[in-house]
């Protein structure tokens, strides 16, 4: 189904986000994940992209697998990162090809040890240069871009910010999904200065359970600039091992969706971290047993 569709039936929409494994043993244990999920009948699933080759190779087999086994809609990830603008369109013929319609169009980070972005040679700098590029050549493509309640970490200037944020939107994007943030007054905040600047495609929240106190602190490497409220702090610090930081983690982010749901969010995106456990206990604490009854 295409991301138009999904986003304009006006009901809330629920979707995850999972990884590519990279061994035989970590896919099945992904697709036992995926059956877990499934019955909770998210909108659609979006599906990671690195810039190596294998990586690439890894998504695509993914995102093909998943369409095919399980009926999902599929949202593939697609960065700029070491790719010309024909390995770009390669890469778009070969998912269209797949049956793929939905793409998540993100600039990406550097590679590992370069510290700048730097475009490849006939490449794109920008993300809003990958949306234009998705729309002129693959038009019924839908396509989602990314966004930052509390500020993308490479741009301080968060005028300038919202500005390159209505660029991607203009340049065809359907909706923006949002870095995971903690503290829902930053959506809320977010939400109300993309309607100010004349955005008006749905803007989803995106959500990530704290279940460890290793995976805090790896979020607070990978997520740069996400802000983790005291109170949350204080909640983990008080727990004894990581049983407790999980049951503070699912409490916190069981408490942000419902508030979000309340408070008239277009979408969650939960970032499963290709678990299962998190999210089943948040609708489980919620009261419902699958996406629609949610909606």
């Amino acid at each position: 189904m295409h991301v138009r569709d999904i986003y304009g039936q006006g009901n809330i929409v629920f979707s995850f986000e999972l990884f590519p494994p990279r061994s035989e043993d970590a896919s099945e244990r992904l697709f036992a994940t995926i059956k877990d999920l499934i019955p909770l009948e998210p909108a659609c699933v979006s599906v990671t992209y690195g810039a190596g080759g294998s990586t690439r190779e890894l998504t695509h087999d993914l995102v093909v697998r998943i369409q095919q086994e399980t009926g999902l809609t599929v949202i593939s990830h697609l960065t700029c990162v070491g790719s010309s603008r024909d390995e770009i369109y390669r890469i778009l013929e070969r998912y269209r090809r797949s049956g793929i319609e939905n793409i998540m169009a993100l600039r990406g980070d550097p590679p590992k040890g370069q510290a700048d972005f730097v475009p490849a040679a006939d490449g794109f700098s920008h993300a809003a240069e990958l949306v234009e590029f998705i729309k002129e050549h693959f038009p019924d493509m839908g396509i989602g871009v990314a966004g930052y309640p509390e500020g993308h970490p490479q741009m301080p200037n968060r005028l300038t910010e919202i500005e390159y944020l209505k660029a991607k939107v203009d340049a065809g994007a359907d909706y923006i999904c949002t870095q995971l943030f903690f503290d829902n007054r930053d959506f809320y905040d977010f939400r109300e200065r993309c309607h100010l600047a004349g955005i008006t495609v749905p803007v989803v929240a995106g959500i990530a359970p704290v279940t460890s106190s290793r995976q805090l602190k790896k979020m607070a490497e990978v997520a740069a600039g996400t802000r983790f409220p005291a109170s949350l702090l204080k909640a983990v610090a008080r727990t004894e091992d990581d049983d407790g930081v999980r049951e503070v983690g699912v409490h916190w982010a069981t408490e942000q969706v419902r508030d979000l749901v309340d408070h008239g969010a277009a979408g969650i995106h939960f970032y499963t971290l290709n678990t299962s456990g998190a999210t089943l206990q948040i609708y489980k604490a919620l009261g419902i047993t699958s996406s629609r009854r949610l909606a």
